[in-house]
């Protein structure tokens, strides 16, 4: 095994190589969670710009303009976020209900 020393603040450390290899794969890592977070956001800055839109400026813009044609009619604007909080909550639901029998096994 490969050791090396460094002094740091006049007290010195060792440490092996397999430690910097851990680091460098650590900051590897690190920056990967950093792009996946960016990215993210992106998304979500892009979903929450687009449907702003289509909810509160396109009601207010004509029917027969072009922009018309890259959104889909009002009454979907209420039922995606209906539908989506009926199924978030019946995973939730299902995710406490799991937990809860979990919990009585182990009582058991």
């Amino acid at each position: 095994m490969c050791y090396c020393s460094v002094y740091h603040a006049g007290t010195r450390l060792s440490y092996d190589i397999q430690d910097s290899v851990i680091l460098i794969k650590n900051i590897r890592m690190e920056l990967a969670d950093k792009a996946v977070g960016a990215l993210l956001s992106l998304i979500s800055l892009s979903i929450f710009t687009y449907y702003t839109f289509w909810v509160i400026i396109l009601p207010f813009v004509d029917s027969d303009h072009f922009i018309q044609q890259y959104f889909l009619p009002q009454e979907y604007a209420i039922l995606f976020p209906v539908f989506a909080g009926v199924v978030l909550l019946c995973f939730l639901s299902i995710f406490i209900g799991l937990v809860i029998l979990k919990s009585k096994k182990k009582k058991a």
